[in-house]
């Protein structure tokens, strides 16, 4: 089946067929009417490739994640997709799971679909390896990471604001001893993390003890394993900040193991706000990173750059602010 029984069926020219589908002006409604009902009788399904071949638009967005099995992504994947599907494009999504050769195969198969943008969430992967992306002048947006360039924006996240918000909670409930797990200080967004669990303790003065800054992986098993090296102190802490809710949900499980009650014995917060968190027992105390959020964030950034001329000094800057979503994971200090 192709577009000439579908002019057939309407009783207009394929020109006509052609101009309806590519969203054209100059087809009255009376005719469009005809065409698209034409349309959904026969089942015609319009060839989206050779369209954009015509066009010289894909209408598709990249976007490329970490790691699609952490439960902070998919609610990303899913905002980005329906806001896509709102503005009639396509989403190509590519996780890298944090190595540099998938990152550099994501970037290929994004140039090959001939992409008209490329949101890069993935938290922490180089942005050298864009660089036939930026070459090409494909709009980009980036998380922390960004350069300050043409067609290039950012989403900048305020990690000091939530951190700052937990400290001062755990501070409230008397505790003294607190220790943070951080995630990977290879990735900037974990090294921030850090720096503002450290800037927040010196703002109120509480010193940050030896052996309570402890480097994790972001995942559930590191988050086990630093459990037992803050757990095995013979100053044990009484609170924990964790670089994100998978380190917190690892810490909560290793607690029970060794017959640690939390929060009774040891507050524990999380970072991002995972809905699974919500039904931890006990639920979990979490700094929010609101996924919708850098989602819409992100698909409205490259929206903006396809729209605005390529000649535009730099790309836009837009900031996301943490805060403290509190459960029961904290109580006052043993």
């Amino acid at each position: 089946m192709n577009i000439r029984d579908v002019a057939k069926r309407a009783g207009v020219s394929t020109a006509t067929v052609s101009r309806t589908i590519n969203g054209a002006p100059n087809v009255t409604p009376y005719l469009a009417r005809r065409v698209w009902r034409a349309i959904e009788e026969l089942g015609f399904y319009p060839d989206t490739q050779a369209r954009g071949l015509v066009s010289g638009r894909s209408r598709t967005f990249g976007l490329i994640i970490s790691e699609i099995t952490n439960p902070f992504f998919p609610e990303i994947v899913q905002g980005f997709e329906d806001l896509a599907v709102q503005h009639n494009y396509e989403m190509l999504m590519s996780s890298t799971l944090h190595d540099p050769k998938r990152m550099a195969l994501s970037v290929r198969r994004m140039i090959e679909r001939q992409v008209e943008g490329v949101a890069v969430l993935s938290f922490g992967m180089e942005e050298a390896l864009l660089d036939d992306l930026k070459s090409r002048r494909v709009p980009l947006v980036f998380v922390d990471v960004g350069p300050s360039l043409p067609r290039v924006s950012n989403i900048r996240i305020d990690y000091l604001h939530g951190i700052r918000q937990a400290v001062q909670h755990l501070a409230a409930l008397r505790h003294v001893y607190i220790a943070f797990i951080s995630g990977p200080l290879t990735l900037r967004s974990a090294v921030a993390r850090k720096q503002a669990f450290l800037q927040s303790m010196g703002e109120i003065g509480l010193q940050v003890e030896a052996g309570y800054v402890i480097e994790g992986d972001h995942t559930m098993e590191g988050g086990m394993a630093a459990a037992q090296q803050i757990l095995a102190t013979s100053e044990r802490p009484t609170a924990v900040i964790c670089s994100n809710d998978m380190t917190a949900i690892g810490v909560m499980r290793e607690s029970y193991q060794q017959g640690v009650h939390v929060p009774r014995d040891l507050s524990v917060i999380g970072f991002d706000d995972v809905r699974v968190g919500e039904f931890l027992i006990p639920p979990l105390t979490s700094v929010k990173m609101s996924q919708n959020e850098i989602a819409t964030l992100a698909f409205t950034a490259l929206l903006t750059d396809v729209r605005r001329p390529i000649t535009a000094p730099k790309g836009s800057e837009y900031l996301l602010r943490t805060r403290l979503v509190l459960r029961e994971s904290t109580a006052m200090a043993p």
